[in-house]
């Protein structure tokens, strides 16, 4: 049985398990993930998405071996437990095909799933949910969704691998990285939609001959009523999923799959994970943590330096890197161009991971790690008080050394400090 199995069963035995997903490939958001994981002598499900990296590369330049071999490691230069380290693959489908015809866009998500389980990925999630160039008007029906999950499915299972991956399907998933606009509001997935989808991937399963796929079926992705934009967050409310969350007891083997949990309270986390989301995701909340991290130290490196150039010019790199390649932001970011510089740099949906990896950002990253590995022991506990409180208490209580970096990667581990208590 998968551990993931495991967590659902205990879920649904009512013992409140579950498990936080890190939907990330930046490399310092590995590195407090697997430590945080290590420290609390946990397993770590760590998912990379359709669009992060496929059997083109994606925009980290990764195929799905290069990201096993680069989470593998990161493992291992942490200390941690390759056996408690769980892969997945997040929204496989033709996700990134979408001005293509359903022919060619399908092939492509064919060869998409089979690398990513060829490489050893053992959770996949496959999301048919986006309309292909030749699909007619109007919303894709749930059957032809599902009939469409069930090719790939069938790719999975056609595999000749020392396991079966398990699955995650359903036709209500949010926009991987947050939502393009502002809401006041989010529509919660209604009892019939879900018990439809149920019904309609169950069948199309079965008409592939899948029967024993459908057995490792383990969580539908719904809309229980979260999401996050430029500047908003909706929170988990409860009594608004109440019918939803209580249609789920009627299956035995399926738990729920909570997409843009980013920035939840712990309190909404954990009744999330008590009403059966069982698996809560987080991404660009992390990268969110990483980049205020960053922020603050570029602060200290200003405040203490003497000579101007030397500093790395953190914000002004990336802010140049956003501007030359703007094609990750743009149909996120709205408003003048003062509020579109505001949201490149603060906004939720955090478009600046997209950036982090690129060359001349990772080297006035390093530049200020180093800059301030030079200074650390002249920097006043007061200045630290001032752009990073949290960090001089730990400091102050000796949870923490000088060490820049992890100070950096101790903030991210603070972002996960709610998923660890709720699940």
């Amino acid at each position: 049985m998968h551990y993931l199995q495991k967590i659902i069963k205990e879920n649904k035995e009512g013992k409140n398990r579950g498990i936080y997903s890190v939907c990330s490939s930046n490399k310092l958001v590995i590195e407090a993930a697997l430590e945080k994981a290590k420290e609390d002598g946990r397993h770590l499900l760590v998912e990379s998405t359709a669009n992060q990296v496929n059997q083109f590369g994606g925009y980290t330049g990764m195929k799905p071996v290069d990201f096993i071999k680069f989470m593998e490691e990161r493992a291992q230069a942490v200390g941690f437990d390759k056996e408690k380290l769980i892969l997945g693959g997040d929204h496989l489908g033709p996700l990134t095909w979408t001005h293509l015809n359903e022919d060619e866009a399908m092939e492509n998500a064919k060869e998409l799933v089979k690398e990513y389980v060829e490489a050893g990925y053992t959770k996949i999630h496959l999301d048919t949910s986006m309309k292909l160039k030749d699909d007619p008007k109007g919303p894709l029906s749930v059957e032809r969704v599902a009939e469409r999950a069930s090719i790939l499915a069938q790719v999975c299972e056609s595999i000749e691998r020392d396991y079966k991956p398990i699955f995650i399907v359903g036709s209500e998933v949010p926009i991987p990285g947050g939502a393009t606009d502002d809401h006041d509001t989010v529509q919660v997935t209604s009892v019939e939609d879900f018990e439809n989808q149920v019904e309609a991937f169950n069948k199309a399963f079965k008409n592939k001959g899948l029967e024993e796929a459908w057995k490792r079926v383990i969580a539908f992705v719904v809309q229980p009523g979260v999401e996050f934009g430029n500047d908003e967050i909706i929170d988990y409310e409860r009594e608004k999923a109440v019918d939803l969350t209580n249609a789920l007891k009627n299956y035995n083997q399926l738990a729920f799959e909570g997409h843009s949990t980013d920035y939840q309270l712990e309190k909404n986390l954990r009744q999330m994970v008590e009403d059966g989301v069982a698996i809560i995701k987080v991404g660009p909340g992390l990268t969110f943590a990483l980049r205020e991290a960053l922020y603050n130290l570029e602060m200290i490196e200003k405040e203490m330096l003497k000579e101007s150039g030397k500093f790395s010019n953190f914000s002004k790199v990336i802010e140049k890197a956003m501007n030359d390649n703007p094609d990750n932001w743009i149909k996120h970011y709205h408003g003048s161009e003062f509020e579109k510089k505001i949201q490149r740099k603060y906004s939720f949906s955090d478009r600046v991971r997209y950036y982090l990896n690129e060359p001349e950002v990772e080297k006035s990253i390093e530049k200020l790690f180093e800059n301030i590995e030079t200074i650390k022991d002249e920097i006043p506990l007061g200045v630290i008080s001032q752009y990073i409180p949290n960090t001089y208490m730990k400091i102050r209580k000796k949870e923490l050394s000088r060490d820049p970096k992890s100070w950096v990667i101790d903030s991210v581990k603070e972002a996960l400090d709610p998923y660890v208590k709720a699940t």
